[in-house]
């Protein structure tokens, strides 16, 4: 018989323009300090003078954290901490990429319980409380706004996480208004590392549950459908919008049933060589999808009748298809395609790998046992 629970984010606000209504949502919570957790890039492309102005109208306080980078680094997050208890912070609010809005759910917790950064590592470790969290993406890619996860660099090559329904916000807001003008290149990765959440949520090993099913499949559906629109057509608000709900889609998904090899893979790319994490995961997608196959080939054809809408033949011809199809997305989107350009040599593989093997969280997920030398082979294939 089926035993599952699913957990998600409370509160979803899906609206175009509805992040100018942020400060009435931070009032209604009787909030008067806010720390806003984002990014020299969100401020570059000013997206934050409508939200900062509301709330000075509404007479709350606000203060601006802005030295988030991308997989950020427990100092990061140790000074964000430092910064909500500097201004008596009563509500922390993460606009931006997922690191921002990761940096903030941790922000929130630290901030508030009175525990370490150490003490909270891994699952379900954290006891609370929290201050109130608003979290509000800028890119449609990470879902950290309905993951109860926060990814941390904790030193060369090497990434930590916290899991916990703590770090579930009280509150998302989808504006793609916001993501109107992002980039193509990142456009491009933020959507292909969604699309790689649904895919290993849909054939995740552990957890995988109708309600991640059918999420994932939506998920993708929104996604195949509107990636290319949005990377050639950075206005196109209808495209905005698909890919924004499209990814939070895949990110209710895979915090359920969680993500596998790809990922695990991506990790130390993304840690030794600073390579953007949809990027890494674009890198070695194609590669470890031809090496799942055999072991998901009818849940590959599936997905492939959604991202392939007119394929026909066997589930095996199918799954082949998707699987190069994806492969082949990073080149075609103009991304960085091979290790080798991204700066990564033969001599580094061996490291890599050793990095990849200690991610036994996600490589436990996924559906084919993976082993160093399988690893190996995959890196040297995309060399």
């Amino acid at each position: 018989m089926l035993k599952m629970t699913f957990q998600t984010t409370p509160s979803i606000v899906i609206e175009s323009g509805a992040t100018t209504r942020l400060a009435s949502q931070v009032k209604a919570k009787g909030c008067a300090s806010v720390l806003l957790v984002t990014d020299v890039g969100v401020i570059a492309a000013r997206l934050l003078e409508g939200v900062l102005d509301a709330l000075v109208r509404e007479n709350i306080a606000v203060t601006v954290f802005s030295q988030v980078q991308a997989d950020p680094p427990e100092s990061v997050i140790l000074a964000a901490v430092d910064a909500a208890k500097a201004c008596a912070a009563d509500c922390v609010v993460g606009l931006g990429g997922g690191s921002s809005l990761d940096a903030a759910k941790l922000t929130a917790l630290l901030a508030c319980s009175h525990e370490s950064l150490g003490e909270v590592y891994g699952i379900n470790q954290a006891k609370g409380p929290r201050l109130p969290l608003i979290l509000v993406p800028t890119t449609a890619g990470t879902g950290s706004e309905v993951t109860a996860v926060s990814v941390v660099t904790t030193g060369a090559g090497e990434k930590n996480v916290v899991i916990s329904p703590l770090l579930l916000p009280d509150l998302a807001v989808l504006d793609a208004e916001l993501t109107l003008g992002l980039p193509a290149h990142v456009t491009a990765a933020t959507g292909i590392d969604a699309m790689v959440h649904a895919i290993e949520a849909y054939t995740s090993k552990h957890l995988k549950n109708p309600i991640s099913d059918c999420l994932a499949r939506e998920a993708l559906r929104l996604l195949s459908g509107s990636l290319f629109q949005a990377c050639n057509d950075g206005t196109n608000l209808k495209a905005r919008e698909n890919m924004l709900l499209g990814a939070c889609l895949a990110g209710m998904a895979f915090a359920n049933a969680p993500v596998a090899a790809v990922h695990a893979l991506a990790y130390p790319i993304g840690a030794r060589f600073h390579v953007p994490h949809g990027v890494s995961n674009a890198l070695v997608l194609g590669p470890v999808m031809r090496f799942n196959l055999d072991a998901v080939t009818p849940l590959y054809a599936q997905l492939a009748e959604i991202v392939l809408p007119d394929i026909d033949g066997s589930d095996l011809h199918k799954a082949h298809a998707l699987a190069e199809y994806m492969g082949n997305l990073a080149e075609e989107l103009c991304l960085t395609s091979r290790l080798r350009d991204a700066g990564i040599g033969e001599s580094d593989l061996e490291m890599l790998a050793v990095d990849a093997m200690k991610q036994t969280r996600l490589l436990g997920n996924n559906p084919r046992q993976v082993s160093f030398e399988d690893v190996l082979a995959i890196y040297r294939e995309i060399l």
